[in-house]
């Protein structure tokens, strides 16, 4: 016996034996099984690829870009200006014709409280006289200018107002990308779980096929021996078909739900399908969050949900507009005080000039009608706050609303599979010592896939549920890094 079982482990060993004596390298053992495909590798990838989020990056550009816009108004401007006349002195006539003129080379600027402001230096050319400020045996000058508005215009001016949007910009655009990335990620969601029942349906069909073509072998051959009718072939056979082109739509509802689902799975600039072996099982139900819990989400989703913070930065923008209309409603007093710049119009020559303007509007329709504007549009995002307020409230209390009910319907649906498979088990019995026919055995696991179907399908519901959940919160609106921005070259 010994010596026997010697041989036996002796030939067990031959073909990993090689004939020098040394063992051969061992087949490689089976391969793991892929690891699944989660919903937060799902919405790692749209951050990293998706090309709406990454084309709302570009709206950080166009931010930057109004920015720079609006610093144009208030640049240092280089002026080199020259300028020359001929004229005949009324002074002294004899003269005769004259030249005269200047170069003048300054820097000018608009500061944004209003004035704007100017210094340099004027070279006189020909026979012009400096009366002041001179310098260089009488031939340059030093000039200095500045425009002073009073009244309208000062602290708040057009330039000022645009340059105030335009510092909103940037927020606006984070605003716009969190709110891409939210729907695109309920959005995703909603698609990822259609997927994975779609998926989880069709394998019910095909299980549910192969049991339908094992009994109808089963049956034939019954009915070969005498044992059963010939009429319950043609309906075990009937069955295999119809179970065959379930199990078709089903594969076609998956390929459906793989293209749809491809359109959040993007690589080198294309969709790509996901992979359907990577398939995973449903999650675990989540504890439902407390009162207290949900009261902190909803305070929290009244300020973080990208749509309220959007009608912030509006009615900031409405402030300025306002502000600037009812500036524009003072008359315009300006004070300005600049080089001259027709040296024949002044006896000493090249002098300064000074002025005091008041202009004062006698109706005012188009400064009151930009304050009405801006106030109706004020009064306008009051209620649309408010009401977006009270969307966040609903959506929350909705998706909990689908939380509570999925539950309910797993639950009530789970009861009902199991109690059907039991009622399909003892079918199956009759049917085995002759009692039923293949019609009510047909007919129960008929109920048994429906029953499969619908716990599936209240699985996908009640994590659909979640999604919502966390999109009515906010919780998606937090970027985990900066979008990625498109050159704009």
């Amino acid at each position: 016996m010994k010596t026997l079982s010697f041989a036996l482990g002796w030939l067990l060993l031959l073909p990993v034996i090689g004939y020098t004596g040394q063992a051969k390298e061992l087949p490689m053992a089976t391969s793991l099984p892929p690891i699944p495909f989660i919903l937060e590798e799902l919405h790692s990838r749209i951050d990293r690829t998706h090309p709406l989020l990454r084309g709302a990056g570009a709206e950080k550009t166009i931010a930057r870009g109004q920015m720079l816009k609006a610093l144009g108004a208030f640049e240092p401007t280089l002026v080199n200006d020259t300028e020359l006349d001929r004229f005949i002195s009324s002074a002294d006539p004899g003269k005769g014709t004259q030249t005269g003129g200047f170069n003048d080379t300054l820097v000018e600027a608009l500061h944004p409280w209003g004035f704007r402001a100017s210094a340099g230096f004027r070279q006189a050319i020909g026979e012009a006289s400096i009366p002041d400020l001179s310098f260089g045996n009488g031939t340059k000058q030093v000039i200095l200018g500045g425009f002073l508005p009073l009244l309208r215009g000062l602290m708040i001016n057009p330039e000022r107002a645009e340059l105030q949007r335009s510092e909103l910009a940037a927020p606006r655009a984070e605003i716009k990308v969190t709110q891409t990335r939210q729907d695109l990620f309920l959005a995703a969601a909603h698609q990822f779980w259609d997927w994975v029942a779609a998926a989880k349906l069709l394998d019910v069909q095909k299980r549910a096929l192969v049991v339908a073509e094992e009994r109808y072998k089963q049956v034939e051959a019954r009915a070969k021996a005498g044992a059963v009718a010939p009429i319950d072939v043609t309906e075990a056979d009937q069955e295999v078909h119809r179970r065959r082109e379930v199990a078709i739509a089903a594969r076609r509802l998956l390929e459906q739900e793989q293209f749809k689902l491809s359109m959040f799975l993007w690589e080198n600039g294309s969709p790509t399908i996901p992979p359907i072996d990577r398939v995973p099982e449903f999650p675990t139900e989540r504890r439902l969050p407390t009162a207290e819990e949900v009261m902190t989400h909803k305070l929290d989703a009244m300020k973080e949900r990208p749509e309220v913070k959007e009608l912030e930065v509006e009615a900031k923008i409405n402030n300025i507009d306002l502000a600037l209309a009812k500036n524009n409603l003072l008359p315009s007093l300006n004070l300005e005080a600049a080089p001259a710049r027709s040296p024949e119009k002044f006896v000493l020559g090249l002098g300064y000039r000074f002025g005091v303007e008041l202009r004062v509007p006698l109706f005012q329709r188009r400064s009151r009608g930009e304050v009405l504007q801006a106030q109706g549009q004020a009064e306008r995002l009051v209620v649309a706050q408010q009401y977006r307020e009270n969307q966040v409230v609903v959506d929350i209390d909705n998706a909990l609303s689908a939380i509570e009910r999925a539950r309910e319907r797993i639950e009530e649906a789970s009861q009902a599979l199991r109690l059907v498979e039991i009622v399909e088990e003892g079918e199956r019995y009759r049917f085995s010592i002759g009692t039923t026919s293949v019609l009510f055995v047909n007919l129960r696991e008929r109920n048994t896939i429906d029953s499969q179907s619908h716990v599936i399908r209240a699985k996908a519901e009640y994590h659909k549920a979640l999604a919502l959940y966390q999109w009515a919160i906010g919780a998606w609106a937090k970027m985990p890094s900066d979008a990625i921005r498109v050159s704009y070259r």
